[in-house]
């Protein structure tokens, strides 16, 4: 099923030479094994987090971490360092060093198991999938939010094959067709060759039942958030949508170096969180510290803040 998405309003966005610096940049940050193992200096101290949602298993998975100096060359690039420094300090974080989480999701709706992003490589998703009780070959139904390297890499092991044999494949329609035009090394290698084992869908397409699509364009073109919901409860998986909890999320105008479309992005932060403020729903952002999960609460004018999910998942 295709649809037109909601966000989309840059031409240049289509233009499949920005795919090659944001290739690139994206390479630097996740391109290393170190990464995908987990903290370059240590292991994690968990690689999966389970919950349920309803009736539905739901699970995060830390699939790498890694720090990377000097935070502004990626966030806040639009404001000045002695407000980015100002902002760092109010919130306990240092201004010169940030830690970044990769942080897949993997559920059960009682008839498929279904996998939203696959890591930065196939060794780094298979370990946290085992911790949450799965085997590649349990996965029925992979969903690509976006095509960043580090969203995309597990989709295929060293050897070219297919991680998740069995799986079936969703992704946005807008975002493949992107993608498929860009000439991008990782798409071809990545995502093209499993093509004819995907599904496309757009704003308000049905990945499986209680699990529904919407279109949150500007970190990619075709970027997508997913809405969780079952026994009267519901969960979001934001994605990209904010890359950091703080320099991101809490504020959405803050340009982000990975952001296609900053003006979209920032839009799509105001839309998607300031929903989820409202609703009082929980949300599982890719990038946010581990377990990648918490809430959203207004901030002053237009800003927000995140609360970290803490036991109401047990409740």
């Amino acid at each position: 099923m295709t649809s037109t998405s909601k966000g989309l309003t840059r031409r240049g966005l289509l233009n499949a030479a920005a795919a090659t610096p944001v290739a690139a940049a994206a390479a630097t940050l996740v391109g290393t094994q170190a990464m995908a193992d987990g903290h370059a200096s240590a292991q994690p101290n968990a690689k999966k987090n389970s919950f349920k949602l309803g009736d539905m298993d739901v699970a995060t998975l830390l699939a790498g971490s890694a720090s990377r100096d000097e935070p502004q060359t990626i966030f806040g690039m639009n404001v000045s360092a002695e407000e980015f420094a100002e902002v760092s300090e109010e919130n306990f974080l240092p201004a010169d060093k940030v830690q970044f989480f990769f942080t897949p999701t993997v559920i059960n709706n009682g008839s498929e198991t279904i996998l939203f992003d696959t890591g930065l490589n196939a060794k780094g998703i298979t370990g946290p999938l085992a911790a949450a009780g799965y085997a590649p070959e349990d996965i029925d139904v992979v969903v690509l939010t976006h095509m960043h390297g580090d969203h995309i890499g597990g989709l295929t092991g060293e050897d070219g094959s297919a991680t998740f044999a069995n799986a079936r494949y969703v992704t946005g329609q807008i975002e493949f067709d992107h993608w498929a035009k860009a000439e991008n090394e990782n798409f071809e290698k990545k995502v093209r060759p499993l093509a004819e084992k995907m599904t496309f869908i757009g704003d308000g397409g049905s990945v499986a039942s209680g699990i529904t699509g919407m279109a949150a364009v500007g970190h990619t073109p075709g970027h997508m958030v997913y809405m969780l919901d079952s026994g009267g409860k519901q969960l979001m998986i934001t994605a990209d949508t904010a890359n950091h909890y703080v320099w991101s999320l809490a504020y959405p105008e803050w340009e982000v170096r990975f952001d296609m479309d900053k003006a979209a992005a920032a839009a799509a932060r105001k839309q998607v969180f300031g929903q989820l403020a409202a609703d009082k729903i929980p949300f599982i952002g890719y990038h946010m510290p581990f377990p990648g999960m918490g809430y959203v609460d207004t901030r002053g004018e237009g800003g927000f803040h995140y609360v970290p999910a803490s036991y109401q998942m047990m409740l």
